[in-house]
C-alpha cells in the first residue's frame, strides 16, 4: 500500500480525482492571469471611465465558442427554490441547458457555466438558489471575481421572489465572507448599486416578510433573519 493511502483504498481510483483538481486549479490560475492582463491592457490604453474599463475585463473571460462547444438540445427542468416547501409546486418552468445537469464546483467551473450556457436573467436566478449560499461562498472563498458581484446582485433584484428570501439572505451573507469582498463593493458601478439598493428594499418589503412569517407565529422580538439583513446592508454599503 502505498504511503498516504487509506486501507481498502484502490490506488488507481484516486487518480481521476486528482486530475480534475488539477485540471480545475490550473484553469482558475489562466482565469486570474487573463483577468490581471486585461486589467493592465485597460490602464496602458487610458480608457476613459470604469464602465469600458469593466467591460475590457470581463472580455476576458469569453472565448469564441467551437462548433462542438454550441448548445445542443435543450429541456425543461422544473428547479425549486431552496426556500420554498417541499410539497409546494414551481412557480414556473425555467429551460436550463442539458450541460448543467450537474452543478459546479469550482470558480473555473462556475465561470464556464454562467458565462457559456446560463442566457436569461431567470435562469442565472434559479441556478443561484440551485448551487446555495453555502456552496457558493465555497467556490468564491479566494475571490469572487471582477465584476460578478455586481451581476449577482442585479440578477437577484431583478427576479427575486418574496418566497425566496431566505435563500436569498443566505447568497449575500456568503458572497460578504469571501475575500477582498470590500474591494468588491467599492468597484460596483452606479447601476450596480442601485440594484443592491433595490434589493434589500425587496428584502425589506411587506410581501417578503408576510412570505417569511407565513406558517410560524409573530414573535415580537427580532429575528435572526432581521439582524442578518441588518448586518448585510452594512456589509453592502446600503443605507
Amino acid at each position: 500500500m502505498e504511503p498516504g493511502m487509506q486501507p481498502g483504498m484502490d490506488p488507481a481510483g484516486a487518480f481521476p480525482a486528482l486530475e480534475r483538481e488539477l485540471r480545475a486549479a490550473l484553469a482558475e490560475d489562466e482565469r486570474r492571469q487573463r483577468e490581471g492582463e486585461a486589467k493592465l491592457r485597460a490602464l496602458r490604453q487610458g480608457v476613459p471611465d470604469y464602465g469600458q474599463f469593466r467591460e475590457i475585463v470581463l472580455a476576458s473571460h469569453l472565448k469564441p465558442l467551437e462548433k462542438k462547444d454550441r448548445l445542443g438540445r435543450r429541456r425543461n427542468v422544473l428547479w425549486n427554490p431552496c426556500a420554498a416547501p417541499a410539497q409546494a409546486a414551481p412557480a414556473h418552468a425555467v429551460e436550463i441547458p442539458q450541460e448543467l445537469d450537474q452543478l459546479p464546483g469550482t470558480a473555473a467551473e462556475f465561470h464556464r457555466d454562467w458565462r457559456r450556457c446560463l442566457k436569461s436573467g431567470t435562469e442565472k436566478y434559479q441556478f443561484l438558489l440551485e448551487l446555495g449560499g453555502e456552496a457558493l461562498g465555497r467556490i468564491f472563498q479566494a475571490d469572487v471575481g471582477f465584476g460578478l458581484l455586481g451581476e449577482f446582485l442585479t440578477v437577484l433584484a431583478e427576479n427575486i421572489h418574496p418566497g425566496d428570501r431566505a435563500a436569498v439572505l443566505q447568497l449575500l451573507q456568503s458572497l460578504a465572507g469571501t475575500k477582498r469582498f470590500g474591494l468588491n463593493v467599492a468597484l460596483l458601478s452606479q447601476e450596480e448599486k442601485k440594484s443592491s439598493q433595490d434589493l434589500f428594499s425587496k428584502l425589506q418589503s411587506r410581501d417578503c416578510l408576510a412570505s417569511c412569517e407565513a406558517g410560524r407565529e409573530a414573535h415580537p422580538m427580532e429575528t435572526e433573519e432581521e439582524r442578518t439583513l441588518v448586518e448585510l446592508m452594512k456589509c453592502y454599503q446600503v443605507s
